[in-house]
């Protein structure tokens, strides 16, 4: 199962997401999208940013990362 949840955040979609693992845990995984980039550059994807007990562990820790990196590199 994965789940995802898009949201905006300076100047970037921001699209965590949560796959169910065969054990059972959740991976952290995240798309960013500049919003003002038509070209694929202007896109990033992560996977398997850390991994979690439960699916909103998951997502919640995609999202804090984004930010960071958002704010840091953006």
């Amino acid at each position: 199962m994965q789940t995802n949840q898009i949201h905006q955040y300076n100047g970037y979609a921001v699209t965590p997401s949560a796959h169910r693992l065969a054990d059972g845990c959740f991976s952290s995984n995240l798309m960013l999208e500049r919003t003002n980039s038509a070209h694929a550059d202007g896109c990033y994807q992560f996977y398997s940013l850390d991994y979690f007990a439960t699916e909103e562990q998951a997502l919640q820790h995609s999202t804090r990362w984004a930010r960071n990196w958002v704010d840091t590199r953006g």
